[in-house]
């Protein structure tokens, strides 16, 4: 809707669209008038069906305007649920503020003569004059036909002093549904399991048994204000005689004001650099900036700030946590500033690995400190660039040009780390399905192509054609094991049918992949090395998706088992993962280790990906068989002297992961049956 000041919107009279909306269903007991006259309703239904359709008119200032248009006949209910789609012959840039939709609900059944229900009449503008959008719904007038005149006698707008729990609960799901209120999904789930109870409860008090009809206008992308055609939309509205309110559009929103820009000028001014250079903030400005340095990276700087900030910006160049707040201040369009600010940065102090990570957000354009970031992280290691490895290829979208100095670092760096060159070309890969960036990430993938096949033999006698080769051959392999997957799926028939198709097809059509020609590296752990899969010990989960759960021989003679999944994009797996390992590194630097063990996580492609498969028990299966987790830990870890005869390494890797993870759960907003990851992640070692 809106971004910042900044307020966008659709002008009814540019939109040459139908009017359409959505009637879904009556809620509510059917008058009794409208039936044989019986005593108890259940057994009136039990008689007769009401069979019902809804008439829908337009009216235009108080007037019948266009066609009246019908639903079909429903008799299905209560509750009757029409879920049909009206579009009227009037189009949206005809309407006038004061349009009307006017709803009679008619029972062809009924004993009485007409069969009218009642009715209820709605404006499609509201008092802001703004399009209605959205669920909404209408109390039905008993015994009245729909009133489009002004002021009608049959709103379906429920008055404030009459709104009850249910009506409230309604407004707040309206909003969840035009994405006002921000969406959890698994405290979405609770939430609406108990408004759902709750509207049960309300609906059976007798005097919640009022029909009401329930219609959805459907949205734009934006909001949608009235205007009249040919209208000036920028010229003064007229001066109102009376006391209300009047909502005024204001284009100049958002926009520099011209007095406080040439301010902002003056004080920037390059003449003020010497008088600058010398001065130091007050115990006030100081606090304040030190304010301003703990905000996160998402946080807008205001105008106050920003000044504060520039006119500080040579006291705080020995603060290496200031100079990504420093260079948000810097205004970039002004040529004389934005030079004296690459010089600035040039002779601060230098920021962390993590603080570079900021400086490649779509928030700075500037090649400059794109360039300045990228030799920041030059200075990391192999094990730290790989925990920020997927970010920094998200970053390439915002680079200036494809062959940016991030990309050439990127793949500088994997030249002389084959698991950083592994999954730096799967990261790439994946990337390649989005029509937006396709060029760009071909580009990359291109040059880290070219940059291994020039590679000279190692010390191991790996040159970089064979190295490269080794790598293609996992996407060889991941298409195999999509093609094996196509063929278990078309199997009819329970669990135990597929997993023989799959061991008959890895030891005879796929017999390839019982031995390798040459060993593979895993995708997972590009430095374990891979030679064939285990038909015997290969099998499938019993799911909706069928996935692979496949035991590979590695070269030194043991296995590894691994999960290969179809139909599941396993890109927001794989960032959870990385988080939890991330926050386990930053733990760990602070002395404090809580045992974390994630499992590894990688996406091949949108809907396909491989995961580590570890052997454990399902925290169910433990309290069933041992009725306690301590019972369990007893009987694999015992300790007579240990605390509640368990072993104290035992108890305190159980404690600390449990709180870990506990943590981190909630911190990533991670429930519904990913809630006991954690719990069952600490179980699987025991």
């Amino acid at each position: 809707m809106s971004g910042g000041n900044e307020f966008r919107f659709f002008l009814s009279c540019d939109i040459n669209l139908p009017v359409t909306f959505r009637i879904e269903r009556l809620d509510g007991v059917l008058p009794q008038s409208q039936s044989p006259p019986q005593r108890d309703i259940d057994a009136l239904n039990k008689t007769r069906s009401a069979e019902l359709f809804v008439e829908c008119a337009l009216y235009i200032d108080g007037a019948p305007f266009g066609l009246i248009t019908k639903t079909r006949l429903e008799s299905s209910g209560p509750p009757y649920c029409w879920n049909e789609r009206i579009t009227l012959s009037t189009k949206y840039r005809d309407l006038t503020s004061k349009a009307q939709l006017a709803f009679t609900v008619w029972d062809v059944s009924s004993s009485s003569e007409d069969g009218l229900v009642g009715g209820a009449t709605v404006f499609l503008f509201n008092s802001k004059k703004q399009l209605k959008t959205g669920r909404q719904k209408l109390r039905i007038w008993p015994q009245k036909k729909a009133d489009g005149t002004i002021p009608t006698t049959t709103p379906g707008k429920v008055p404030k002093n009459e709104r009850g729990e249910i009506e409230r609960l309604e407004r707040l799901v309206n909003k969840y549904e035009r994405g006002q209120t921000q969406r959890i999904d698994w405290l979405d789930r609770l939430t609406f399991n108990s408004v759902e109870k709750i509207k049960e409860k309300e609906c059976n008090k007798s005097e919640n048994s009022l029909l009401s009809l329930v219609v959805d206008f459907g949205s734009f992308e934006h909001r949608v204000v009235f205007q009249e055609p040919g209208a000036n939309f920028y010229a003064p509205s007229p001066v109102s005689s009376t006391n209300e309110l009047v909502t005024v559009w204001d284009p100049e929103v958002g926009r520099t004001n011209p007095s406080e820009h040439k301010q902002l000028k003056l004080a920037r001014s390059l003449t003020r650099g010497i008088i600058d250079r010398d001065l130091k903030p007050s115990i006030n400005e100081r606090k304040a900036i030190q304010r301003i340095l703990k905000y996160p990276p998402t946080r807008t700087l205001s105008g106050d700030e920003r000044q504060l900030l520039w006119k500080f910006r040579f006291y705080l160049m020995s603060e290496k946590k200031a100079l990504t707040k420093f260079l948000r201040c810097v205004e970039w369009s002004d040529v004389q500033e934005a030079k004296q600010a690459v010089d600035l940065m040039g002779r601060w102090e230098t920021i962390d690995v993590t603080d570079a990570l900021e400086l490649l957000s779509p928030v700075f354009e500037s090649e400059e400190v794109r360039a300045y970031a990228v030799s920041v992280l030059e200075r990391a290691d192999d094990e730290e660039l790989q925990c920020y490895l997927l970010q920094l290829v998200q970053a390439l979208r915002f680079e200036r040009s494809d062959k940016s100095r991030l990309s050439l670092f990127l793949v500088q760096r994997s030249l002389s780390n084959i698991e950083i060159a592994s999954f730096l070309r799967w990261y790439v890969a994946v990337e390649l399905y989005d029509p937006s960036y396709a060029r760009r990430f071909y580009c990359t993938y291109d040059m880290l192509e070219d940059s291994m096949m020039k590679l000279e033999a190692g010390a191991n006698g790996d040159d970089g054609f064979k190295l490269w080769q080794s790598l293609v051959r996992q996407t060889e392999l991941t298409a195999q094991l999509c093609s094996i997957m196509r063929d278990v799926r078309s199997i009819r028939g329970g669990t135990q049918k597929k997993i023989e198709k799959l061991r008959q097809l890895l030891s005879e059509l796929h017999s390839e992949l019982t031995y390798f020609d040459e060993p593979i590296r895993s995708p997972l752990a590009p430095g374990v090395h891979i030679t064939g899969i285990v038909p015997s010990e290969s099998s499938i989960f019993k799911s909706a998706l069928h996935p692979l759960r496949l035991t590979f021989r590695t070269a030194n003679g043991g296995t590894c088992k691994v999960i290969f999944k179809k139909g599941d994009d396993l890109r927001q797996d794989q960032l959870v993962i990385q988080m939890v390992s991330l926050m386990d590194r930053l733990l760990k630097l602070e002395n404090l280790d809580l045992h974390l063990t994630p499992y590894r996580v990688l996406a091949t492609g949108q809907d396909e990906g491989m995961l580590e498969f570890i052997p454990s028990s399902s925290l169910a299966q433990i309290l069933l068989e041992h009725r306690s987790i301590i019972s369990y830990l007893q009987k694999f870890h015992p300790d007579e002297d240990g605390p509640f005869g368990i072993t104290a390494q035992c108890l305190e890797t159980f404690i600390k992961s449990c709180a870990g993870y506990s943590v981190i759960t909630y911190i990533l907003g991670i429930g519904d049956r990913n809630c006991h990851f954690g719990l069952c992640h600490m179980l699987k070692y025991f």
